[in-house]
């Protein structure tokens, strides 16, 4: 299903010209704060309140998500389970390990036969607790409905004059099939050091090596994402590392997610990123980008 990201107009002047003039030039917003007046219209889209009559989900006793109703429902028979009028509780007697990763698989599964999952992606994901711990580990799918926080990794990468390595998802993916997103990004396994993650992704999604993107400068959060989706609750953290591609390297995908992959010019970029063709949150990393140019 595509959350598409609605069009947002770009601003033509910092100062409103009489009418029948043409605009001068110098009260032109720059590129720059023209991507910081867009990355802010689109942050008021990414920081949503929690979904009405959601319930916190507390794992082995920490707080650690925000379930829907339709999740509570599902699980509320389970063993290991407890729901509440103020709470569901996942294996609130154990301890991270073993039994408290058999549950979460079962909780997951339990979720999958109630409906309440988008896809089966037979992936494992960490559950942090609030300080970005991990206390478990659970199917990739079931995140969303328990409003777990994720962490997202990205990289924007640039050719030596100038252009945006952008990707285009393939018409198979689940979310955002056919939208433009940044030239890497993925979600890190569970246990996945960050920066292996972005390795990996970048192997994957873009073809490259670790010669490739040795120049690649250390991750940074830009924003923790909280929106509200059709299954559930998104919490997830964006990180984003930069880097100039060398002349000779031309990304390609590997693992069939990507149908096509392009450079763009700074300006085209941001028209795109406000035209609503990206994902949220490739625009709002490349947007981030752009403001810092």
């Amino acid at each position: 299903m595509q959350q598409k990201t609605m069009p947002i107009p770009l601003p033509d002047t910092a100062v409103h010209p009489a009418a029948g003039t043409l605009p001068d030039e110098a009260h032109r917003p720059s590129l720059a704060d023209q991507a910081k007046a867009l990355y802010a219209l689109l942050r008021e889209r990414a920081v949503e309140p929690t979904p009405e009559l959601s319930r916190p989900v507390f794992v082995a006793g920490q707080p650690c998500g925000r379930a829907t109703l339709a999740a509570c429902d599902a699980l509320r028979h389970l063993s290991g389970v407890v729901v509440s009028r103020d709470a569901l509780e996942l294996g609130q007697t154990l301890v991270p390990g073993v039994a408290l990763d058999t549950l979460l698989a079962g909780v997951a599964q339990a979720l999958r036969d109630a409906n309440c999952l988008r896809g089966w992606r037979d992936e494992l994901l960490d559950v942090l607790d609030q300080a970005g711990r991990p206390v478990g580990a659970i199917e990739r799918a079931a995140v969303r409905p328990l409003g777990l926080l994720t962490r997202a990794v990205h990289l924007n990468a640039w050719t030596p004059d100038g252009r945006l390595w952008i990707a285009r998802r393939a018409l198979s993916k689940s979310t955002d099939p056919g939208m433009w997103d940044t030239l890497v990004g993925g979600l890190a396994g569970s246990g996945e050091d960050l920066d292996l993650a972005l390795v990996r992704e970048c192997g994957e999604e873009a073809g490259l090596d670790v010669p490739d993107i040795q120049a690649r400068e250390p991750m940074r959060t830009i924003l923790r994402m909280q929106r509200r989706l059709p299954e559930g609750y998104q919490v997830e953290d964006l990180l984003v590392s930069r880097c100039v591609l060398p002349p000779h390297v031309r990304p390609a995908n590997r693992d069939g997610e990507v149908m096509e992959i392009a450079t763009v010019e700074p300006a085209r970029a941001l028209a795109m990123v406000a035209a609503g063709e990206f994902t949220l949150e490739a625009a709002l990393v490349i947007a981030d980008e752009l403001m810092r140019a």
